[in-house]
């Protein structure tokens, strides 16, 4: 079953051609003033990587990757998931510095995604990894780079809004630091999500930090794969996104784990067997530099520029039928 959030009186400030156009202008625009931001050159990346490699972002452990033979190569591949793992080894392979760092665009396929007015089966992303120092891998460093982020992004719907005048909302670049369990503390009777909304609604611009491990309470605030994020400093960035009501997460994204907190999430995880893999090793033999990094979706960031109700007004995706027929019912234009 799908989820689908209507609002009274929902009229898209944008007609459809604006719309696509105005797609462009916030892409084109995001990118320049994030990657100056953070010191980062585009390069190309992969649509699938080989089945089996261990280079799929694993996401919560229980979602199936897309997978199909090439039979002249003779083995199967994936379609990504994301380029969480990738993108490290790159930074390797391409020679990149410490202060260094790489983005790309990243497509990719999450067949087992909710479909709702946040998700849709095709994810369209701004993967992005930077080389640090061991010294650097602090909680400040942390902030320091989710505040550059913050500012782009307000930056980015300044200029959009000053090129379309129907657009009114304005983004807080102020962002509020708060980890997962004292947001567990400051809302106990509520649920993840619900705790989110919460902090969210209140500060409008919100990084809720360590995510994956487990909490007080013996749950977790939401899944992260053991062998990307260091989970004690990582976190997800949360814009309120007014026509929606509703927090709008636009970056998930940390620190990533040395070879201490690898094998501690792994072990946690019950997945020492991934130490079989080239990238794993290269962590816990220290070949593979330490890095931040996350992704920013796109199709998100357009939703919250242009002040959209359902993802698919900036994205070509595949929705049921009935969920086509409400949203073309209460006038919210699907592409």
């Amino acid at each position: 079953m799908y989820s689908l959030k209507l609002t009274k009186n929902y009229v898209p400030l944008l007609s459809q051609r604006e719309t696509e156009k105005a797609i462009k202008l916030v892409k084109d625009g995001f990118q320049q003033v994030f990657s100056k931001a953070l010191g980062l050159e585009r390069i190309s990346a992969p649509v699938m990587v080989r089945a089996g490699s261990g280079l799929n972002d694993d996401l919560n452990g229980i979602e199936r990757p897309v997978r199909f033979d090439v039979p002249q190569a003779g083995f199967e591949v994936e379609i990504v998931h994301s380029l969480a793992k990738w993108k490290r080894m790159a930074l390797r392979e391409y020679g990149f510095k410490s202060g260094e760092g790489l983005y790309a665009d990243m497509n990719a396929i999450r067949r087992d995604d909710s479909l709702d007015n946040l998700h849709s089966v095709y994810v369209d992303q701004w993967d992005w990894e930077k080389v640090i120092e061991r010294e650097e891998r602090t909680c400040e460093f942390l902030k320091n780079t989710v505040r550059k982020i913050a500012k782009a992004i307000a930056e980015t719907k300044e200029q959009i809004n000053a090129l379309y005048t129907a657009l009114e909302e304005k983004l807080c670049s102020d962002v509020v630091f708060i980890t997962s369990e004292e947001l567990l503390r400051k809302y106990p009777n509520k649920t993840a999500k619900e705790r989110e909304y919460e902090i969210t609604k209140e500060h409008r611009t919100v990084f809720v930090q360590n995510i994956g491990g487990k909490l007080s309470d013996g749950t977790r605030h939401d899944g992260r794969a053991p062998d990307y994020d260091d989970w004690k400093l990582n976190g997800d960035l949360l814009f309120w996104h007014s026509s929606l009501g509703e927090p709008l997460e636009i970056s998930s994204m940390g620190i990533r784990v040395d070879a201490q907190s690898l094998l501690g999430q792994l072990k946690e995880a019950n997945a020492l067997s991934r130490l079989e893999y080239e990238y794993h090793k290269g962590i816990m033999s220290g070949t593979l530099p330490f890095t931040i990094g996350g992704g920013i979706g796109q199709s998100r960031l357009c939703m919250l520029m242009l002040e959209k109700l359902h993802i698919g007004e900036v994205q070509v995706s595949v929705w049921p039928e009935q969920m086509l027929r409400e949203c073309k019912a209460a006038g919210v234009p699907l592409l």
